[in-house]
């Protein structure tokens, strides 16, 4: 594996690198992702993962999810300089071991090949609570929402058996009950 020339890659005193998903609320307007993404890609930031999509049409606002990698310094360096950007309203940093927080990513998966490989992806698939969204006698196509790592070993495993394609979302998240994040 090639070693990262990002100055925030490696460990430090501050504390060990870790998984984190950053959500941003933002305002739904021309190139405000671009800032975002810039933030991170000024300052040597890796984004593992983004999903973005509108979450309030009225009051036209965006819901950004990012998954990085950092010590606590860095994590709290980037929500700091996320919350100085103008069309930001909240930023809330889901730590990924936390079980008060909803984690999923969805893929979709198109295996083609011959019968019997296919029957065999099909029964590994019913494990993982996959729908078909298309099928043929030489291919199908499946969507999986799943923990990343689940998603990971999924792909590994239906590899070998016919696996062409793989489209994924990016990872999600969302506190569970009743509590919502408030800044």
């Amino acid at each position: 594996m090639a070693k990262s020339k990002s100055a925030y890659s490696e460990p430090t005193k501050f504390g060990k690198e870790d998984h984190h998903i950053i959500v941003v609320w933002v305002d739904n307007e021309a190139g405000v992702l671009a800032r975002v993404i810039g933030l991170f890609s000024g300052r040597g930031y890796n984004i593992e993962s983004l999903a973005v999509a509108e979450i309030d049409r009225k009051k036209r606002l965006s819901r950004i999810t990012i998954v990085t990698k950092g010590t606590p310094e860095v994590i709290k360096q980037i929500k700091l300089q996320l919350g100085k950007l103008i069309p930001v309203h909240k930023v809330a940093d889901f730590y990924r071991n936390d079980k008060k927080v909803l984690f999923r990513e969805l893929a979709l998966f198109k295996l083609v090949g011959a019968s019997k490989k296919l029957d065999k992806a099909k029964k590994i698939c019913k494990k993982h609570n996959v729908v078909i969204l298309d099928k043929t006698k030489k291919s199908f196509v499946i969507q999986v929402t799943a923990l990343r790592r689940e998603i990971d070993k999924l792909i590994i495993t239906l590899t070998p058996l016919g696996l062409v394609s793989a489209s994924r979302t990016g990872a999600v998240a969302m506190t569970r009950g009743e509590e919502i994040f408030t800044q």
